[in-house]
């Protein structure tokens, strides 16, 4: 239930706290006294969207706080799955606004999206405004009516994930049809493009191999010459490194037993000069190998001319990206050679899936139509004493194909007078009717859901009279199960609350406040005759109003 609420920098109100209770609350006060921007505040809570002209002063934030007493409604599994602190008994949820258009949101301190808000603040407050009965005959309204009658929030959940499943393998088999229809439109292009590649059978890195073997080729005649130089003045003439080198070992070898400090010096002369003839052998196998090849230098840059008009007509720079686009032809060809068992496969997950999203819709249907019947006896029998005794009331049950809720469409159908026929609730019902429709149709849920508080802003707008005492009694009945806050011109509906409290305004230099104060019980027998006689109460009024109130 609600048990606080805490209003600062909002339209006329500077600053207010409101301690509320168990059953049924009643505030009152005059047309224009605040009443309606207090729920407005309220509705920040539940994530409506904020209007920066809401702020009285531009250079503070606005904030909005409730505190609710969440004992025994099971909310461990949404604060777990959102990561929030949780906290037993108590939640409180908090939003901020500014000026320049900044807003907050917040549960028990800790900074949510405005969607988590939302989701956690529709389990815990339900406020119904005039506007609301305008709901009353929006299709999608009344088949929610009968979910929540019906206890459909699981296997709406089950739906929910297998409608998706449905529709994503609707989503994959349209786009594996469009991808294989363009694909086969290109076949043929395709087709032909990789003729060429399979014709030149390319390898992996080999344009950079035939660029070197062609730099070989194109430079013999420089390279033997080169390799032979350096053969002649390692090992060719007896002036040769080598030949020189020899020399310097056998000098240094006559004195190392004389002068051993020359022997590592003998040692590393000798291993240069095996190093030295390793290198000339090396050099006599390369200039060996080095042939001057015509023939084979034209086939070399033939190849590389044929990669790089390959290259250049597909825009790359090297064998390996050409290879690359011709893996991307083959898998293109691959899919359309393959299209066929793909598209079977593709075609029975859809099958799979709406069976499955059909046999959920079929389950709802039937829940939803038994529930309907239960719920128009129950709707005819609480609106009769509401001074519709000839109230005749039914569900019109399509199917409709699949969609987000289900399979089915309902148009809630009523006829309030004598051989009257059923027409939709726009086309026959006064506003009066609709404001009692709703609150019999709100307390029928209330019975049916786990939510802590609603809240009835001026629902019996229309009724008077002895139609005004039955929708208090009805409002109080509700209350026995959980917190009724409702705001009321009626003395019928307000001596039924178990708390009430009186919002007004007031002047403070040039400005206007709206306040709100809990009444006692004597302030509340003024406010009830006010209420009945309107400006001049007296002691008449004031006596209707303890006999309404119960007081002797």
């Amino acid at each position: 239930m609600l048990s606080q609420l805490s209003i600062s920098n909002y339209a006329l109100i500077d600053h207010l706290e409101i301690s509320f209770k168990q059953g049924l609350t009643i505030m009152t006060g005059e047309t224009g006294a605040g009443k309606s921007i207090i729920i407005g505040a309220l509705s920040l809570i539940l994530g409506e969207r904020a209007d920066l002209k809401v702020i009285r002063d531009t250079e503070k934030k606005s904030v909005i706080e409730a505190v609710f007493d969440i004992s025994d409604y099971g909310f461990e599994k949404f604060f777990s799955d959102n990561d929030l602190e949780y906290d037993v008994k108590e939640c409180i949820l908090r939003r901020e606004i500014t000026s320049s258009g900044r807003s907050r949101a917040f549960i028990n301190d800790s900074p949510v999206t405005l969607p988590v808000l939302r989701s956690l603040s529709i389990r815990l407050i339900d406020i119904h405004s005039q506007h609301s009965n305008l709901l009353l005959a929006d299709a999608g309204y009344q088949l929610s009516i009968i979910d929540s009658i019906a206890h459909n929030d699981a296997l709406l959940a089950q739906y929910s994930t297998a409608f998706a499943e449905y529709r994503t393998a609707q989503s994959r088999l349209s786009a594996a049809r469009a991808n294989l229809a363009k694909a086969k439109k290109d076949e043929e292009y395709i087709r032909f493009q990789l003729e060429q590649f399979k014709k030149l059978a390319l390898k992996s890195g080999e344009d950079k191999e035939l660029e070197t073997e062609q730099s070989k080729l194109e430079n013999t005649t420089e390279i033997k010459n080169s390799l032979w130089n350096s053969l002649t003045l390692l090992n060719e003439n007896e002036d040769s490194i080598i030949v020189k080198l020899s020399a310097v070992r056998q000098h240094l070898s006559q004195i190392r037993d004389v002068f051993p400090d020359v022997a590592e010096l003998s040692d590393r002369v000798s291993s240069s000069a095996i190093e030295l003839k390793d290198i000339a052998e090396s050099l006599t196998a390369l200039q060996e190998s080095v042939i001057s090849n015509p023939d084979r230098l034209e086939l070399v840059e033939q190849r590389l001319n044929a990669i790089y008009d390959l290259e250049t007509k597909h825009n790359v720079a090297s064998a390996d990206e050409l290879i690359e686009i011709q893996h991307g032809f083959e898998s293109k060809l691959s899919e359309i050679d393959n299209s066929d068992d793909e598209l079977h496969a593709l075609e029975d997950k859809l099958k799979q899936s709406e069976a499955e999203a059909r046999r959920i819709a079929d389950m709802l249907s039937t829940r939803r139509k038994t529930s309907g019947e239960a719920f128009i006896k129950e709707l005819k029998e609480m609106a009769v004493p509401l001074g519709m005794k000839n109230l005749q009331f039914n569900i019109d049950f399509s199917q409709i194909p699949l969609d987000e809720v289900g399979s089915d469409a309902v148009i809630f159908l009523f006829s309030f007078n004598k051989q009257q026929p059923l027409m939709p609730v726009q086309n026959t019902a006064s506003g009066g009717e609709i404001s009692r429709l709703m609150l019999c149709i709100k307390a029928i849920i209330a019975k049916n859901m786990q939510l802590p508080t609603i809240i009835f802003d001026e629902i019996d707008t229309g009724v008077s009279g002895d139609i005004a005492n039955r929708m208090g009694e009805l409002m109080a009945g509700i209350s026995k199960n959980i917190q009724v806050i409702t705001i009321t011109h009626l003395p019928q509906v307000a001596v039924k609350g178990d708390n009430h409290f009186k919002v007004f305004k007031t002047d403070s230099g040039n400005s206007t406040f709206t306040g709100i104060k809990e009444l006692s019980l004597e302030e509340r027998v003024s406010e009830v005759a006010y209420m009945l006689s309107g400006q001049r109460v007296d002691e008449a009024a004031i006596n209707n109003a303890r006999s309404l109130l119960g007081i002797k």
